[in-house]
């Protein structure tokens, strides 16, 4: 099946699962961003539509309805995905339209939500980076995933740890982080040294090693979780 027979039957499906303004809505806001995003983004990641809702109702702190253009829902996690336009979302937005939109993101957020955003001028010119950071966001979502992987996906969160902790990292923060023991921490951040992604930092004359730091190929923390 390729996309366009995907989308529409993916469509169709939630349609026909709608009445009233909720079904009124998915009409008339599932439109040419929105189609631009699962095609050119989610297609391509994905190859599916499963577990991805389209103008998902949610309330926003006055109780009031709001619909974000896809929420992908995996057991209890709930990711909110938004595509804005530039005019929409900032030119022609007020002041208190401003606010209201940070404060309902807030309150999403607070109620066990995910939100993030794409520009539609990505989605539609830089459609590889917005796939990148989606996968790094569905990483989160998505253990089970990786599991063909042990090796890859520990070198992985080893490189999260490491920006999380905005310093060198050494071996007994991985130590800590992951429950095992010296031996297996140190190999680790030797077999990404190996590859490239991390640098030792040597102490003294004699050259030991007590730390290691992320190896930044042009500002571009991307590349280390490819």
């Amino acid at each position: 099946m390729n996309f366009e027979q995907a989308h529409a039957a993916w469509l169709a499906d939630h349609l026909r699962r709608r009445t009233g303004e909720r079904r009124n809505r998915l009409e008339r806001g599932h439109a040419h961003a929105e189609k631009l995003f699962a095609r050119n983004v989610w297609w391509e990641l994905k190859g599916s539509f499963d577990h991805l809702h389209p103008e998902y109702e949610v309330s926003d702190w006055r109780g009031r309805p709001y619909f974000a253009d896809f929420c992908y829902k995996l057991g209890r996690q709930k990711l909110l995905i938004e595509i804005k336009g530039y005019a929409p979302h900032v030119r022609d937005q007020d002041r208190r339209g401003f606010s209201m939109e940070l404060s309902r993101e807030t309150f999403l957020t607070g109620i066990g939500y995910t939100v993030i955003s794409f520009s539609y001028d990505d989605v539609s010119e830089q459609p590889d980076l917005c796939i990148t950071l989606l996968k790094l966001v569905l990483s989160n979502f998505e253990p089970h995933a990786l599991s063909a992987e042990p090796s890859k996906f520990a070198e992985k969160e080893v490189i999260r740890l490491a920006l999380h902790l905005a310093r060198p990292i050494r071996p007994i923060d991985v130590e800590k982080h992951f429950g095992i023991n010296h031996r297996t921490a140190v190999k680790l951040l030797q077999n990404l040294t190996r590859i490239g992604k991390m640098r030792p930092f040597k102490i003294g004359d004699g050259g030991r090693v007590l730390s290691y730091e992320l190896v930044l190929r042009g500002q571009n923390i991307l590349y280390l979780l490819a």
